[in-house]
């Protein structure tokens, strides 16, 4: 796997913390808060620690508090990945 990317982001937020009902996930959400989507810092720690075992890649610490839209989330994601290789 090259590349992390929006619906596999979308699919480990669901498997790892649910939907809230309102919030609709397959809309455009790469610039939307977390926050705003529903997801707290306990949630997004679960998702990153699940990208982290089945990805293989070593995230920042703060990587919770830094990441605060899929979009950066998913940069930092990709560039452990490409650090990685």
């Amino acid at each position: 796997m090259d590349t992390f990317d929006t619906t596999t982001l979308v699919q480990l937020l669901r498997e790892c913390a649910g939907e809230e009902e309102e919030v609709d996930l397959d809309g455009d959400i790469l610039d939307t808060a977390f926050e705003d989507l529903g997801y707290d810092s306990l949630a997004l720690f679960n998702t990153v620690s699940r990208i982290e075992r089945d990805y293989g890649v070593e995230l920042p610490d703060e990587v919770v508090a830094v990441a605060q839209t899929p979009r950066q989330l998913m940069d930092l994601v990709n560039t452990g990945i490409a650090e990685r290789v």
